[in-house]
């Protein structure tokens, strides 16, 4: 890059799972591939200003993925790990050749390069989640096989099914060459469905069935690669007080200190907006900068300011 010409900001865009399956919906390809046209037209504008890594979710994928295994007995059934790498690839190919397209349509395709990498991200062994899997995966089991199943099973809305634990990202294992590769003004889509989770083995690494929160190991992501902006893509225009109650209260823009209050008095659940929270919350008080959670549809004017809840250091 030319010494006379400023360095341009990067962004880190965590797309939540709407971004590819709307409720309601199948989840067909073709519903897939329409739906992630809104998020990356904006994402292709915002190309021209800034340096962007995309992230993602893969729920409804690996859970399809696990369903076609569950009903197939003839073909080995594969472990976790390597489910999670199949959506990386499928959803990086996705999103690639959608941003791909929206970049042709504004003319500037040739001046962009595209990569998707599949991500790894290291976790403890010894995290407590290990301890307690709590995260539901796959498909819905009926009462009477529920002993039978070779994994932990917890009872939940749906029915039972399967639980695997959720443990702290620690690392991403890819941090160096996604740092080159923002310095070479690469788009870089990864950390899919939260990475791959690995522990260490001696000077290796070794899957475990695991998944990581998304945004969580976005904003590890963000802090290792020098993120300037960390935005959360979701299906609300932004973070709301008293969410679902008829007193409930957008806000607009929150410090550090504030989303911690607001979080121990109950307003962010952990289902829904509470790991969002924690994950912009982390970002922001490790890096001095600013965290934006905002809906799909205005990912563009939240990181311009005009849309979303910011949340500041102070």
């Amino acid at each position: 890059m030319s010494p006379h010409r400023p360095e341009k900001p990067v962004l880190l865009v965590a797309l939540g799972g709407n971004a590819l399956i709307r409720k309601g919906q199948k989840g067909t390809i073709q519903e897939q591939f329409e739906n992630l046209r809104v998020p990356m037209a904006q994402i292709a504008r915002l190309c021209t200003t800034h340096r962007i890594i995309i992230t993602h979710g893969n729920g409804p994928q690996v859970g399809n993925l696990l369903l076609q295994q569950e009903s197939c007995p003839q073909v080995p059934r594969l472990p976790l790990e390597i489910l999670v790498a199949q959506t990386q690839g499928q959803i990086g190919y996705m999103i690639e050749s959608t941003l791909d397209s929206a970049l042709m349509d504004l003319g500037i395709v040739t001046q962009k390069h595209l990569v998707s990498l599949i991500s790894y991200v290291v976790v403890d062994p010894n995290d407590p989640a290990f301890a307690n899997p709590t995260k539901p995966i796959g498909p819905v089991y009926p009462e009477e096989v529920v002993a039978d199943l070779p994994f932990p099973v917890q009872k939940t809305a749906k029915g039972y099914r399967r639980v695997v634990a959720s443990p702290k990202p620690l690392h991403i294992v890819e941090r160096r060459e996604i740092k080159r590769l923002i310095a070479m003004d690469f788009v870089v889509i990864c950390c899919g469905g939260g990475g791959i989770p690995v522990i260490r083995e001696g000077r290796g690494f070794a899957g475990v069935d695991a998944v990581i929160d998304k945004d969580l190991a976005s904003a590890r992501l963000a802090r290792e690669v020098g993120v300037d902006l960390f935005c959360i893509a979701t299906d609300v225009p932004g973070v709301y007080r008293h969410y679902g109650r008829p007193d409930q209260e957008r806000l607009e823009d929150l410090s550090a200190d504030e989303a911690e209050r607001l979080a121990r008095e109950g307003d962010f659940p952990s289902g829904s907006m509470g790991p969002k929270m924690e994950a912009a919350v982390e970002f922001v008080r490790a890096t001095g900068k600013e965290a934006v959670i905002t809906s799909i549809e205005a990912i563009e004017a939240a990181v311009t300011g005009g849309a979303g809840t910011r949340i500041r250091p102070t």
